[in-house]
């Protein structure tokens, strides 16, 4: 169990973790008590609050972004991506699409490789926000992209 709140991409510590009895659901994925010491350096691959049990989803060895690469949020209407939940180590494309006139051309659209990091919606809009991460030399072209709503998500595997 996480004794203490740790923040995403905080380093695992001896105190931040606690050894619980509980009764296990089968659709449960917590870590074992056994492994508590295995877990101490590792990363929290998500926020972590205090109180919950900890699965091993939610640990990692490696931060995110990592050594060149970036993290890009862009900000999509249910028309700009496919309506299949999207989930953190999905392969995915960013491609730009037309104007506002709609002016299609011969050339092929400019995309971007990209693996989802992050998804979450914003209630007010009705947009969901993808978080994906990116070599550090696409992440400028891409923010600027995302930023026009000229953009759409593709996905193209969930291997792994």
């Amino acid at each position: 169990m996480v004794s203490q709140d740790i923040m995403r991409g905080e380093t695992i510590e001896a105190g931040d973790l606690s050894v619980v009895r509980v009764s296990v659901d089968p659709a449960l994925t917590p870590v074992a008590g056994s492994q508590k010491a295995e877990l101490e350096g590792s990363r929290a691959a998500v926020d972590l609050w205090a109180g919950t049990l900890l699965t091993e989803e939610a640990v990692t060895d490696s931060l995110v972004p990592g050594e060149g690469e970036s993290l890009v949020g862009i900000s999509l209407t249910p028309a700009q991506m496919p309506s299949e939940p999207l989930y953190s180590g999905d392969s995915v494309r960013i491609v730009t699409t037309p104007g506002d006139q709609g002016e299609v051309t011969n050339e092929d659209p400019v995309t971007v490789e990209a693996v989802v990091v992050g998804v979450s919606r914003v209630q007010e809009t009705g947009e969901t926000v993808v978080d994906v991460s990116v070599p550090k030399g696409d992440a400028a072209d891409l923010a600027a992209r995302a930023a026009t709503g000229r953009v759409a998500l593709v996905l193209d595997t969930r291997e792994r």
